[in-house]
Order: structure tokens, then sequence, then C-alpha cells
């Protein structure tokens, strides 16, 4: 399905008579766009590829929007001063099967500003992340929001 995104790529491009970057991402986002309204309309049948793509917009969606929260909030803790700080170690546990979703999982926990990820248990359940501020509702805060957050979007990305 990707060969026929492309396809519509340098078809928008060749309508155009423009090969520049710009130009390119927009056909692709076209193609895409006219892919899902065929695949949406029973034309071609509910693809693969289709459903990916949507999962993997919105898991970079939500991580932008989690990333200018966390930035907020980092500005907002510098600003109030250290002794407003509750820095802790949080064992988050988690459910994700194999290694790379598990780095991957600790790789946007620690892009988030405030967190870090700082080690997998060797029984690869749980995530010990260091945060510079837990949230009012403790530890089970932290946990819930990992997990109903970047862990089910993680998990998402990569069913079938």
């Amino acid at each position: 399905m990707i060969a026929w995104n492309l396809i519509l790529m340098l078809v928008w491009c060749a309508l155009w008579g423009s090969f520049e970057p710009a130009m390119l991402a927009t056909g692709f986002l076209v193609g895409l766009f006219l892919l899902g309204l065929l695949s949406r309309r029973g034309v071609i049948g509910r693809v693969r590829y289709i459903r990916q793509v949507e999962r993997t917009v919105s898991f970079a969606a939500f991580f932008l929007l989690e990333l200018v929260l966390a930035n907020l909030e980092v500005a907002l803790q510098v600003l109030r001063g250290p002794k407003h700080l509750r820095p802790a170690i949080v064992r988050v546990p988690i459910d994700l099967p194999t290694d790379g979703q598990i780095t991957l999982l600790a790789t946007f926990v620690t892009l988030t500003p405030g967190t870090m990820a700082l080690d997998v248990s060797e029984d690869r359940r749980s995530l010990f992340v260091h945060t510079m501020h837990l949230p009012k509702d403790g530890p089970d805060g932290l946990r819930r929001s990992i997990r109903e957050g970047f862990e089910r979007r993680v998990r998402e990305l990569f069913e079938c």
C-alpha cells in the first residue's frame, strides 16, 4: 500500500510540475487521504497501512502535546523554586511484549521533560522512572499517566 501512496505522491508532483520537498510531502498526504477515503468507502477494503499511519500520526500528536505540557510544568516548577519540588523514583509496571517496544516507551518517557527512565527490571515487567515532581495523586498518578498514555499508544503502534 505504501507503493500506491508513493505513486500517488509522484502523480501529484507531476501534475503540479514540481518535485520540491514541500510538494512531495503534500503529495504524500494527498495520496494518504485518497487511500483512506477509498478504504473507508469500501473500494479497496480496510488496509493495515492506513491504520498504521493513523496510529503513527495519533502517537506523534499525543507526544507533541505531552511535550508542550511537560515543558510548561517544568517551567512552572522552576519558577516556584526548589522547595516545592517532590522528586521521586517510581516503579511503573509495564506490559509490552518486545524489547523494542520497551525501548520506545523508555525513550519517550525520557524525552518528556521532568521524567527520565532509569532502568528496566530483569523480568521486563517494570520500568523505573525518575520524576522531577510527583503528581498530586502520588506514584499511582504517574503510573496511570504512563500506562494509559505512552504505554497504550506504543502498544497500538505495533498492533497488526
